[in-house]
């Protein structure tokens, strides 16, 4: 449905010359989204998948097991859509502080992006609301170091911003002036804790991206968190009992329609086509999710019935395997503190691991090896290619 214009232009002056900037109008849309029998059964079909989602943390023996390295790959992927060049392994190396040769700005980056989404979830955990507050404590995690950090973090922008172009009078889009970022944030926290809005969680998610994307309230990480803001819905209002579903890989995938379609809901009103997408993307994201999950759990229970087969002499390398499943990199020391194993018990274990073809030493070094669960490692990727 085409409704028109979803807000308004103000001119300004910035840098001298006049800029048209899009304040968008509060959610939810007038009049409201129309669900025929296919958007329905999207709808449906994205709900289910989502409970089978939700559903995992029962599937595994440890949920941690999928959370930590998940959690690690969609940093990776969302930081690559604003141009890092860090993978999941560079990231893992950076936390075990054996980060040499990796790109320090970007793998920091990566680094802050999950250090924002820890706080915010231990926040959510404890009661706190989904709120512009905890949004700004988590924008300024996010931007606390590396290129950002002289972008105002923590804090709504107090200047124009554009997204395409050089400056905003050739920029692709221009979202509202500085003035009105509060009151456009203040309108979509109104909507995020609105129990007479007309529409489900999921659709609530899909509207509120779309309305932070259009105010684009920092100079920057907006696309980061406005990703982020999807998990989080979905997690404070109980649809998801951890913060599991990302979208960044979908979105990636199809980013030039992506963008064509937050330009045609502000230009045109058609929040139908926005919702289609989206729904459709909860569907795969979700059931890609939950695939590699049950490969994880079916590559590390392949593993231990391997060394099982040993016998006793392979009872240290099943506690160091245990371990590497929780942190897929792992340096003999880090192993050490995991398992409570002495050095030479850990690094015969880890010598009987690389023999069986499960870890790979890869740093070529004889001092300060770095050992890598190679499958583990190889499943998380292969989506993100």
């Amino acid at each position: 449905m085409k409704r028109g214009l979803q807000g308004h232009y103000e001119e300004s002056v910035v840098g001298g010359e006049t800029v048209k900037a899009f304040v968008p109008d509060p959610l939810p849309p007038r009049p409201e989204i129309v669900f025929d029998a296919n958007r329905r059964h999207l709808l449906e079909r994205a709900t289910l998948a989502l409970g089978k989602l939700d559903s995992i943390t029962l599937l595994l023996p440890d949920p941690d097991i999928f959370l930590y390295s998940y959690i690690r790959r969609e940093a990776v992927l969302s930081s690559q859509i604003e141009g890092t060049q860090s993978s999941l392994s560079d990231l893992l190396l950076y936390e075990l502080e054996e980060a040499a040769g990796v790109p320090f700005d970007d793998v920091v980056e990566v680094s802050r992006y999950v250090a924002a989404m820890d706080h915010g979830m231990k926040r959510l955990a404890e009661g706190f609301p989904l709120c512009n507050r905890l949004i700004r404590e988590m924008h300024e995690i996010l931007l606390s170091h590396g290129r950002g950090s002289h972008k105002q973090p923590g804090e709504f922008r107090r200047s124009q911003n554009w997204i395409g172009g050089t400056r905003p009078g050739n920029a692709y889009f221009v979202p509202p002036p500085p003035h009105r970022v509060s009151e456009c944030m203040d309108a979509l926290e109104r909507f995020l804790h609105d129990e007479n809005q007309p529409y489900p969680t999921l659709i609530k998610a899909a509207l509120a991206h779309v309305q932070f994307e259009s105010i684009h309230p920092f100079l920057d990480g907006n696309g980061r968190l406005g990703r982020l803001l999807i998990s989080f819905i979905l997690y404070h209002d109980g649809m998801l009992s951890k913060p599991l579903l990302y979208l960044s890989l979908y979105l990636k995938e199809h980013r030039s329609y992506y963008y064509d379609l937050l330009n045609r809901v502000r230009e045109e009103g058609e929040w139908e086509l926005w919702v289609d997408f989206f729904l459709e993307g909860v569907e795969k994201t979700a059931t890609d999710a939950v695939n590699t999950a049950k490969e994880l759990v079916e590559t590390i229970h392949s593993d231990e019935e391997r060394l099982k087969a040993l016998g006793s002499r392979a009872n240290s390398a099943l506690r160091c395997l245990r371990a590497l499943s929780h942190h897929p990199i792992a340096t003999i020391g880090s192993l050490c503190d995991a398992t409570g194993l002495s050095y030479p018990s850990v690094s015969k274990a880890l010598d009987r691991l690389e023999k069986e073809g499960i870890v790979k030493e890869i740093t070529g070094k004889a001092r300060n090896r770095i050992y890598s669960y190679t499958k583990f490692i190889e499943i998380l990727n292969r989506e993100g290619r």
